[in-house]
């Protein structure tokens, strides 16, 4: 884009008012993210549905995932091949369609195809959201676009379990997808009245396809996302069809990176990342997503299987975390003109790391409100760090940029998110291994406090049994004991590690470049 053109992108001006704007792509945003976490709960009751084990209902979760993740970073390209607002009425017509589709699906070959293509139409959704919110404002009330963004990114993954959860409880599983349909429709509608393409996002004559890049790329994200939600269950690398997915994976991810570099008509510019905000904010927001959805992952499962929690009741739970976003995105939203955003930043990722220890210091003896009060400052301060980071790595871009960075910045974030949730759940494994072979050396005859233990059980049983059977019950009921404190601690190890990753990106805040008053005006 030449200067004049470029001068001609920052002075454009929508004709609505930003707000109206951005209500369908808030809208859709919030729906598409929402997606992602209400079918978590459902599993189980899909798995039945279709005659499925377990593992294999998870594919439900990975197909959408994938779609969405290959979508992503192509965004910028089919917004100059269709115009943006074309491409965005028709990921909401493709989400809208296969909603009702996974509603209806009688197998698990049919939802997971159905998921597939929900993800391919949502996977624009939410780089268009942001591009949009962020190209609206003018730079001096993108603070408060972005604390309304906050709400999409940081909330609807929050309530998605609840509202699953409920759904499934009172209603039945297809209504998590049904639901989307007249959300879609008012979006869509919203969309054709006030959404607008500004000069750099029309359609764009001569466009030409990527197809090598598009090729790696597909190869890249499937073959990476099978080894983070399969790995764990196969046990890594010492599986060798892991091994192997792994090597395509990194050869695919460097040959695009290649084919990016190289080839003048690429899916994405990559020339982004010279920009100092945008790849330290993008680093950020990584590391921030990874720890959003790991302790999504793994609390409810914590709730659940230590502390027998229901799965609506465990998605309760979580609900102070989204009443902590959303008080952040409030405050966020009045005082980002008249503090500078990386202390606010600072601020949110101290909160996040601070309860991300509370989480870690848990016992079996707990009361709800120990579980409210860490949630409710973890959610308070993701609400406090991601608003003004993304407004942080955008700031010195130009608005022509801004859905090609979006696109890239939310791949990234995906992937983010799926290292976090995959590595969570090893670190659990591992971690209660590694004390379990610790506390079984405590169950030995010589160990005072365990014959006690012992004794006192098998006392209790012999009522009921033989001696050799409430012998063997007695020794059972304390090695059940053990591995139970044992896998309590892979849960507070990984909650710990979880907020120690939030205190390590601290000193990367103070290498950006903050929105001064001239950048405001600009």
């Amino acid at each position: 884009m030449s200067t004049a053109e470029e001068i001609t992108a920052n002075e454009w001006k929508p004709k609505h008012s930003p707000w109206l704007i951005c209500l369908p792509t808030i809208l859709a945003g919030f729906m598409f993210v929402l997606d992602e976490t209400i079918a978590n709960v459902a599993l189980p009751h899909m798995a039945g549905t279709f005659s499925a084990s377990r593992e294999d209902s998870t594919w439900i979760l990975t197909c959408y995932l994938v779609a969405s993740g290959i979508t992503v970073p192509t965004v910028d390209w089919f917004c100059k091949l269709l115009g943006r607002k074309n491409f965005f009425m028709l990921s909401l017509i493709i989400f809208t369609i296969a909603s009702f589709c996974c509603g209806i699906a009688d197998s698990l070959t049919t939802i997971l195809i159905a998921r597939g293509i929900q993800g391919f139409g949502g996977g624009g959704i939410l780089p268009i959201c942001q591009a949009v919110m962020l190209e609206s404002f003018p730079k001096e009330k993108r603070g408060q676009a972005m604390a309304v963004f906050g709400l999409v990114v940081i909330i609807a993954p929050i309530i998605g379990p609840v509202v699953g959860g409920w759904i499934t409880d009172n209603l039945n599983w297809p209504w998590i997808f049904f639901i989307n349909i007249p959300i879609g429709f008012i979006a869509l509608y919203l969309a054709k009245t006030f959404l607008e393409d500004p000069p750099y996002a029309k359609r764009q004559q001569n466009v030409k396809m990527d197809y090598w890049g598009f090729f790696f790329l597909i190869t890249w994200i499937i073959a990476l996302q099978i080894v983070l939600d399969k790995g764990n269950n196969a046990d890594w690398f010492n599986a060798t069809w892991i091994c192997q997915l792994f090597t395509v994976s990194c050869i695919s991810c460097v040959l695009f990176i290649i084919s990016q570099v190289k080839n003048k008509e690429s899916l994405i510019d990559l020339s982004i990342f010279k920009d100092r905000n945008y790849l330290i904010g993008t680093l950020v927001q990584v590391i921030m997503m990874a720890v959003l959805l790991a302790s999504l992952a793994i609390l409810p499962q914590f709730l659940q299987i230590m502390m027998g929690y229901s799965a609506y009741l465990s998605g309760l739970s979580i609900m102070p975390r989204g009443l902590g976003s959303l008080t952040a995105t409030i405050i966020c939203g009045v005082l980002s003109n008249k503090v500078d955003n990386r202390i606010l930043l600072v601020i949110g990722l101290l909160l996040v790391g601070i309860a991300g220890f509370s989480l870690g210091f848990l016992n079996l003896d707990i009361a709800s409100i120990n579980i409210a009060i860490p949630n409710f400052i973890f959610g308070f301060g993701m609400g406090l760090s991601f608003i003004p980071v993304i407004a942080l790595s955008v700031v010195t871009l130009s608005n022509n940029q801004m859905t090609n960075a979006s696109g890239v910045q939310n791949l990234l974030k995906n992937i983010g998110g799926a290292i976090g949730t995959s590595l969570a759940s090893t670190l659990i494994s591992r971690f209660s291994q590694i004390h379990q072979s610790y506390l079984v050396d405590n169950l030995t005859p010589l160990n005072p406090v365990f014959t006690e233990r012992l004794n006192a059980i098998w006392g209790a049983l012999m009522q009921y049994t033989s001696v050799d059977m409430s012998n063997y019950m007695a020794q059972y009921s304390i090695y059940g004991s053990m591995i139970k404190q044992a896998t309590l601690f892979g849960f507070m190890e990984t909650f710990r590690i979880c907020g120690l990753a939030c205190f390590i990106v601290i000193p990367f805040i103070f290498l950006l470049k903050g929105i001064s008053k001239s950048d405001e005006k600009a």
